[in-house]
């Protein structure tokens, strides 16, 4: 394999989930937290999901350095 088009398809699909994010982000209406916990509260998501869902949250979090 050829570790440039290696690392250059890896930074195609960084940028491509970056700007996925970015659509997400600018579709988004609401307090987001709020929407979960009615999703909580219905049953749509579990427990578990809500908790799974938190812990991936804390870790974009870290990786987009937002605080």
């Amino acid at each position: 394999m050829n570790p440039l088009y290696d690392q250059m398809q890896q930074q195609g699909q960084q940028n491509n989930l970056l700007q996925r994010f970015q659509q997400f982000k600018q579709s988004f209406h609401g307090d987001p937290r709020q929407q979960v916990q009615q999703l909580l509260n219905s049953g749509k998501v579990s427990q578990e999901q809500y908790n799974k869902a938190v812990q991936m949250a804390q870790q974009f979090q870290q990786i987009l350095d937002f605080k």
